[in-house]
């Protein structure tokens, strides 16, 4: 199969401009593409997933990667998606992010020998005169056009500032540079994403002409990677620091019985025969479909070993298997027990961060959704000695996915 085939038969595509030459381009290995990531934080997510991992496969075949960040277009806030405006960043703050970016990034792409390229916005953007961006590219654009996206559509309501309104133009200006800087004829994005990048391709033909070759290609990034990079406890990140591998595999292990297939489809690069032939796992087949997610996963982010020891731990928790060593774990202080040697339940969950204060460890508690060692803890008021800590701790869990190996 075919690169772009296959990437329709993952289900990464959801709409293009142009498919025969798109196909064309792709499979013969002659797409120039760029992808943009915003910079509002110091590591990607699992939201950013799928665009990692797309960018990856065509970049097996041949084609040549532009990860283009939004440090120009950070310093005004994309209004795609949102109900409010986002806060400003410094350029400081954005250069650290961009450069915590690429660091991640590398785990998916090759930047070697120029099959790869990552840049920033900021290196055009920023030096735009205000009316000679008015004068030629402004004039290329219809207020009356605009004002149908549905990015400013949504943000119409509770009022849309001059700000945001401005980020098509530049969005669309970023396709317009890559075109002339690097000869990017490409561009991919999420559905919510999809006027921006028509506009890009416009403001070219506008500006160079029908001649100049652009197309666009967006797909479903936003919609299924926004929702598998959130949780209830926030975003699952890329950095270790942030997401430990072992609460990565976790993440992926729990998936929806409905996303599991669907996920191993956009998301690994197993072969697509095989993932086929779970289509009709049930039960305890199922579970090993998420268990080959979660390992697949966690070992292109944070390699082979530690998904290894991902894997184990997270066998020694549910099933009795294997060392529960590599799990998360936390060490109490001498001064975390009081003068007779002993801890309460609001403590254990607040000292080890699985709640991040007493009140919270409280309700936490009285909802039941608290045990240590496989038991439930009712009662907020129980506590526990020194000696009750076994040499490989307590688990204490907490809700149905937040696990914690507490030593003393």
């Amino acid at each position: 199969m075919q690169c772009y085939d296959e990437l329709v038969a993952r289900g990464l595509i959801a709409q293009v401009t142009d498919e025969e030459e798109i196909r064309k381009m792709v499979n013969e290995g002659k797409a120039v593409f760029y992808i943009g990531f915003d910079p509002t934080a110091d590591s990607l997510h699992v939201g950013h997933f799928m665009a990692l991992c797309l960018m990856k496969r065509l970049q097996m075949a041949g084609n040549k990667p532009i990860a283009l960040i939004g440090g120009g277009t950070g310093m005004v806030g994309d209004p795609s998606g949102r109900t409010d405006m986002r806060q400003m960043m410094t350029v400081e703050t954005i250069q650290h992010n961009c450069d915590c970016f690429k660091e991640q990034m590398s785990k998916f792409i090759d930047f070697s020998e120029g099959k790869a390229l990552m840049v920033n916005n900021a290196d055009w953007l920023l030096e735009l005169n205000y009316v000679e961006l008015l004068r030629e590219v402004g004039s290329c654009f219809s207020v009356n056009n605009m004002l149908r996206a549905e990015c400013y559509r949504q943000r119409m309501e509770k009022g849309l500032s001059f700000l945001e309104f401005n980020y098509m133009i530049m969005q669309s200006y970023d396709f317009y540079e890559l075109f002339k800087r690097y000869g990017c004829n490409m561009q991919f994005g999420g559905d919510d994403q999809w006027s921006n990048m028509l506009g890009g391709t416009e403001l070219i033909r506008r500006k160079l002409g029908k001649d100049a070759y652009a197309m666009t290609i967006t797909l479903l990034l936003n919609s299924e990677g926004k929702k598998m990079g959130k949780t209830q406890s926030g975003a699952v990140w890329l950095d270790p620091n942030k997401t430990s591998p072992f609460d990565f595999y976790q993440y992926w292990r729990n998936v929806a019985d409905a996303d599991v297939l669907k996920c191993l489809r956009m998301l690994t690069f197993l072969p697509l025969e095989e993932i086929d032939a779970m289509d009709h796992w049930e039960g305890s087949q199922l579970n090993r479909a998420k268990e080959i997610l979660a390992y697949e996963l966690t070992k292109l982010v944070h390699g082979e070993e530690e998904a290894e020891k991902a894997g184990e731990a997270s066998r020694a928790l549910f099933k009795g298997q294997g060392s529960l060593e590599n799990m998360p774990s936390h060490q109490l202080k001498d001064e975390d027990f009081n003068e007779e040697g002993r801890i309460d339940i609001l403590a254990v969950l607040q000292k080890s961060g699985l709640a991040p204060s007493r009140a919270e460890a409280r309700r936490n508690v009285e909802q039941g959704g608290v045990s240590i060692n496989g038991e439930q803890i009712k009662d907020v008021k129980k506590t526990f000695g020194r000696e009750e800590f076994s040499s490989e701790g307590m688990i204490v869990k907490r809700g149905k996915k937040n696990f914690m190996r507490v030593m003393a």
